[in-house]
């Protein structure tokens, strides 16, 4: 029998506080600064737990799971249901305007940092490497950068509306109503984590049912860091960087709890040996994101009032990749076995504008180029 449980019968409202302060200066005659500190704080957010797991693999291994059998022999999967998660974000934001006759910028530049236990809400993981359900007893290990943590985030605009004055029609038509615009996005890495592999010596592990039928490596099974060793590494390295992949993660910097080479601990088994790992939720990052925009706009006066525009649109202009997350983030044991593609870059993420929008998936392409002609009036 299954069960989804909630504490006391009750669950508590999830509630914020949000805080911010500002200052704006004028910079000259047309130039802007402005600057926000911007924070917020939750409080009592959802997440679950899985209280009903135990390990068959040694007594006193993967802590707090019991050994050989569940708390509650009476029921299978127990899911609880909570509102004991918090979470905190501070930004500090950025934005300057200037003008010089025809030309216009604008800059925006965010340097924040969230913290949370449990992201997007702890009920949908916000990506592939996302977890929802920590250690029972143990939430508070989990806090730590959120899923979606950008720590430094540029955004900026320019337009320049080339300036021409003639008496002739024909050089107006030709050289007059010119303009170009040009937006740029540029944003550090996403975080996420390392995991172990998952034991599966022998039919024994860690379940989550009474009866050895499901694994619960969904649980922070994390690898652990070798101290003094670089964590990331763009060297290609034998038998993990497949052809079609970027290494990103270095394979030597993570050992996995348990050896994939025998699906039993690294080193033996033994309480020691067959703990969850100390690397963290949250502990690397992906690669940052870099992507540009340029419009190039050219009207013609028909008469008064109406007018035919032309523009020329590059999305992602300078045809820069741009990366996801490895969707293959187990680690193994350095100097022995470790898992192809482990930490490499196999996919790239589609940008924040595109030409044929999200839904239709036209916008996960490198650059596109269109032509867009209208009459305004």
């Amino acid at each position: 029998m299954s069960l989804n449980t909630f504490p006391s019968g009750t669950l508590k409202t999830p509630y914020y506080y949000q805080y911010n302060l500002g200052i704006e200066q004028q910079i000259g005659t047309r130039g802007n600064l402005r600057a926000d500190f911007v924070g917020t704080r939750g409080l009592h957010e959802p997440f679950q737990v899985q209280l009903n797991g135990y390990q068959t693999v040694c007594d006193g291994c993967f802590a707090p799971f019991p050994y050989q059998q569940p708390l509650d022999q009476r029921s299978g999967n127990v899911n609880e249901f909570r509102t004991d998660a918090n979470s905190s974000y501070a930004g500090l934001q950025t934005v300057y305007t200037q003008q010089w006759g025809g030309l216009t910028l604008r800059g925006n530049y965010t340097l924040s940092h969230c913290l949370d236990e449990v992201s997007n809400g702890g009920l949908l993981a916000f990506s592939t490497q996302g977890l929802l359900s920590p250690l029972p007893g143990e939430l508070r290990r989990q806090y730590a950068n959120c899923d979606y943590d950008v720590r430094h985030n540029v955004s900026a605009f320019g337009l320049y509306q080339v300036p021409f004055h003639s008496s002739r029609a024909v050089l107006r038509q030709i050289f007059g109503g010119w303009s170009f615009s040009e937006t740029a996005f540029l944003h550090s890495g996403l975080p996420f984590s390392v995991l172990s592999q998952p034991y599966i010596a022998n039919g024994n592990g860690v379940f989550q049912a009474n009866g050895a039928s499901t694994v619960q490596f969904n649980a922070p099974a994390y690898a652990n860091r070798l101290p003094g060793v670089s964590v990331y590494s763009k060297n290609a390295v034998t038998g993990v960087t497949v052809a079609g992949t970027k290494q990103w993660l270095n394979p030597n910097a993570f050992v996995s709890v348990v050896d994939p080479a025998t699906g039993a601990c690294t080193g033996g088994d033994s309480p020691v040996n067959c703990q969850f790992g100390d690397s963290g939720r949250n502990s690397v990052r992906g690669p940052h994101y870099t992507s540009s925009d340029i419009y190039i706009t050219k009207t013609f006066p028909i008469r008064e009032g109406i007018t035919f525009r032309l523009d020329a649109q590059m999305f992602n202009a300078f045809n820069h990749p741009n990366f996801a997350l490895p969707s293959q983030a187990e680690a193994g044991v350095p100097g022995g076995s470790i898992p192809a593609r482990f930490g490499t870059l196999q996919s790239t993420i589609s940008p924040p504008t595109g030409l044929l929008g999200v839904g239709l998936g036209g916008d996960s392409s490198p650059r596109m180029i269109a032509f867009q002609g209208r009459i305004e009036f």
